[in-house]
């Protein structure tokens, strides 16, 4: 079976970004091979005409669906997983985080302490007792998931063509009705 074969079974198994050393210890392979593989994988899928690319974040490496397809995503994640008003919650959190629960209140108004224990056991964020309130905080898994690095969130959240997370703020806050 081929070495790259298998570098690409497991970045697409795993669906998480992996280290060179990472990948190289499961398949007992050295740092140079796996770098050769990553490039000759980097520019197949560059040249393919496919919906699946190779992602490189820092010195980490994962199989991603390209930019110009999250709206799929966007639309599974909206069906499928969470309603609008708890994906709006999660939003305002991403925008504000970390942020205290009684901001997000406030904001969102009470129905959000659902969407907050849904979040919770969702694993998408953290809460920490802070006083009176909660202090709530991206999870790992947050970044994981939605495929976007801690540094970067605030910069995709300015940027007003990427319509990701801003068409979820845009009709916020809404207190009163908790949409």
């Amino acid at each position: 079976m081929s070495l790259k074969k298998q570098v690409e079974a497991m970045l697409f198994t795993t669906g998480r970004f992996m280290s060179k050393e990472e990948i190289a210890k499961h398949l007992n392979m050295n740092n140079e091979e796996i770098t050769k593989i990553l490039e000759e994988l980097q520019k197949d899928y560059t040249e393919k005409d496919s919906a699946i690319t190779l992602q490189k974040q820092d010195d980490l490496f994962k199989l991603n669906i390209k930019k110009e397809f999250g709206f799929i995503i966007n639309k599974l994640l909206e069906d499928k997983e969470m309603d609008s008003p708890t994906t709006k919650t999660l939003a305002v959190i991403a925008y504000k985080s970390p942020v205290m629960q009684s901001e997000i209140i406030h904001i969102r108004g009470n129905k959000a302490y659902d969407h907050i224990t849904h979040l919770k056991e969702s694993g998408l964020i953290s809460l920490e007792k802070q006083g009176r309130t909660r202090l709530i905080k991206l999870t790992s898994h947050f970044f994981d998931y939605f495929d976007i690095a801690e540094k970067e969130l605030k910069e995709v959240l300015k940027t007003p063509q990427d319509n990701t997370i801003q068409n979820l703020l845009q009709d916020l806050p809404k207190p009163d009705n908790a949409h």
